[in-house]
């Protein structure tokens, strides 16, 4: 029997209870395991996950497998091969074992053996790099075999990683495969920025790391960036090469006073361009597997764009009007830059292509600021990736619309498209609070799919697993597969990390869920998270404990594993309602411009209570490096604002609220 599915789509399949005739026994409880044989000169991350199947086979049977690196003189009758070998060929005469997608993968079975494998691109020469906090090691350019292992563990294996150092293994004596033949390869190559502290080389490899790695976002094939080109031009060029920059309107070229990496550059200026290719060559030197350069304007979008007559000669009339300041308070009447930056993007992209004609480079420009919408009289190269900054996920109906029409403006023009939502705290995200929004996460994935979206960087989440987790689950399993079924892949979750209490703990998120989207859709202002307390009243919380409490007699005398995950969930409510109390008193705080002493008290005790939260809640419930930290008076603590009376609401954010009507 021939099958040829979504991988992914096995995932909510019972695990066989019983034994075809002619399925292949992976182990019984009156054989040993099959060995699993890879081949010595498969690639490390390879090696590790045939290392981790194994460890799975013996989690669930009890009985640990052979780890072979290369193929034994005498052909087994049986066994499991990680990886294309010779020797499969020979096995299976009449597969493809061909891979013609970047990441394919490929499960293969008949009634003897039992292949996982996938196509996988290498460079033996250079396997590690420098990352933002840590090298990267083991790199692939493709890791279609790691990424297959993990998904056979998922789907055929039914193993459940639920958040970090929380997996559910259901133990049974015998594992057996039916014949098949299953290939997948994911629409989007880029993945590991959309959980972007769990890349390769973001952090020290750790639990939270592997989670990423074996949900088949952290191994991806393409690596892309999300934030701008050019930062540190300024600092290197500036004194030299003043003619780089961005002209003022009276012709001088002034950095940005308030950050001078964001001063902007002559785009039209072939001298810029010169230096970009050099630069490049440099890079390719020191690392010839990179792919992608990162030619997006630098940050700051409303000030100093060049007004060069060239530069201004690539913006098109028609396009949105937009005013840019400049120093002293000049001010000038522009249009958007999109045709001007893609203008820019494509003449780098041309140089790629006529220095490198052999090889697949691309440069990647953000569609972000003043050129979110999509150019009028230009379109991208086939070369350039364009990272639409449209911000739709977890807003509100009315926020959504704009940016959804941008990005699907801008993918009628341009062959790549990636998705880079700026996600900010629509409803207390970065305060660690239940800001889920798993069902317009499966919207928003379909969305972006149907727009051929081949990468995803999002900024930023903060990884608070007991009050955001099935959030993030959700994510990395539409990353993977943007038609997952996110209802049934929920119900899934809550049934295996929950069982007797699965439907408790699942009216306890969809409550949180409803709540959060009434929430954004009632607040029109981005600030609104300083009103928590309007609409995470004390009602609400008795709600939400109540199907805590319901669960909790649901799972008395259960497996103990389930009382674990519940007391991790109930973690995430604690802190929750802590978070809105501690606003509820700084909001009392600043009506009294921080003369309520009674409303002081309150707030400090509440931070005592966090630093006991600390000792006692669960590893990876909560953030709390991200988060709590008490500010010192006088020092900038933006994630901690409105929370501590060392970090009072800015002036902008003031403003902000009363516009909206919210201060």
């Amino acid at each position: 029997m021939r099958l040829s599915v979504l991988s992914s789509l096995l995932a909510f399949l019972a695990i066989p209870s019983f034994t075809h005739a002619a399925d292949l026994a992976l182990v019984t409880a009156n054989t040993p395991p099959l060995p699993i044989i890879v081949d010595a000169g498969a690639p490390p991350r390879t090696h590790d996950a045939a290392v981790t199947l194994a460890d799975y086979i013996e989690k669930i049977s009890g009985q640990r497998p052979e780890v072979m690196k290369a193929a034994p003189q005498t052909m087994p009758e049986h066994a499991i091969w990680i990886g294309v070998s010779p020797a499969i060929n020979a096995l299976f005469p009449k597969a493809d074992l061909d891979f013609h997608h970047p990441e394919e993968t490929l499960i293969l079975a008949d009634e003897n053996h039992l292949v996982i494998a996938g196509r996988d691109r290498w460079d033996p020469d250079h396997m590690e790099a420098k990352g933002r906090l840590a090298m990267k090691t083991n790199m692939q350019q493709e890791y279609g075999t790691a990424n297959a292992v993990y998904s056979f563990i998922q789907d055929q294996l039914g193993v459940r990683w639920l958040w970090p150092n929380e997996e559910d293994v259901i133990a049974r004596k015998s594992i057996s495969v039916a014949p098949c033949e299953i290939r997948y390869h994911p629409t989007i190559r880029a993945r590991g920025g959309m959980l972007q502290k769990l890349s390769l080389g973001d952090t020290k490899e750790g639990v939270d790391e592997l989670w990423a790695r074996w949900q088949r976002v952290q191994l991806d094939s393409m690596e892309t960036s999300g934030g701008h080109g050019f930062g540190d031009w300024f600092d290197r060029y500036y004194k030299t090469r003043p003619e780089f920059f961005a002209a003022a309107p009276d012709g001088s070229r002034p950095p940005v006073a308030f950050n001078t990496r964001n001063t902007k550059l002559c785009a039209s200026n072939p001298t810029v361009w010169k230096q970009w290719l050099s630069e490049v060559e440099e890079e390719l030197k020191e690392d010839p597997t990179k792919k992608i350069f990162n030619v997006s304007p630098n940050d700051g979008y409303t000030s100093g764009h060049c007004t060069c007559a060239n530069c201004l000669a690539w913006d098109h009339p028609d396009g949105e009007k937009v005013t840019w300041s400049f120093p002293g308070g000049v001010k000038y009447e522009g249009v958007s830059q999109s045709d001007r930056d893609v203008r820019f993007a494509n003449k780098l992209a041309s140089l790629l292509n006529e220095k490198y004609p052999d090889r697949e480079l691309f440069v990647l420009l953000n569609a972000y600021g003043l050129a979110r919408n999509p150019p009028i009289g230009v379109a991208p190269a086939d070369n350039v990736i364009i990272s639409s900054v449209a911000n739709f996920h977890m807003r509100s109906p009315k926020e959504r619309e704009l940016p959804m029409q941008q990005h699907a403006g801008w993918a009628k023009v341009a062959n790549h498209l990636m998705w880079r939502p700026n996600l900010g705290s629509p409803a207390g995200l970065s305060w660690g609070m239940p800001d889920v929004a798993m069902t317009q996460a499966g919207e928003d994935f379909r969305f972006a799919a149907e727009h051929h979206c081949i990468g995803l960087y999002f900024d930023l989440f903060w990884f608070h697993w007991a009050t955001q987790g099935p959030h993030y689950y959700a994510l990395a399993h539409l990353a993977w597969n943007p038609q997952a079924d996110v209802a049934a892949l929920m119900d899934d979750y809550y049934q295996r990390g929950f069982g007797p209490a699965a439907a408790d703990v699942k009216a306890y998120w969809k409550l949180l869920e409803q709540t959060r989207m009434e929430f954004v859709a009632e607040e029109p202002s981005r600030q609104r998270a300083y009103d928590l307390p309007k609409k995470y009243m004390p009602e609400l919380f008795a709600k939400a404990q109540s199907h805590l409490d319901a669960a909790a007699a649901k799972i008395t005398g259960a497996d103990e594993k389930y009382r674990r995950r519940l007391h991790f969930t109930q973690c995430g409510l604690d802190y929750t309602k802590l978070v809105v109390d501690t606003r509820a008193w700084m909001q009392k705080l600043e009506a009294s411009k921080g003369k309520d002493a009674d409303a002081k008290s309150r707030v400090m005790a509440n931070w005592d209570r966090v630093e006991e939260m600390k000792k006692t809640f669960p590893e990876f419930s909560i953030n709390w490096s991200a988060i709590f930290r008490a500010p010192e008076p006088g020092k900038e603590a933006k994630r901690v604002m409105g929370l501590h009376p060392n970090a009072p609401l800015s002036g902008r954010v003031l403003k902000e609220l009363r516009e909206a009507g919210l201060e």
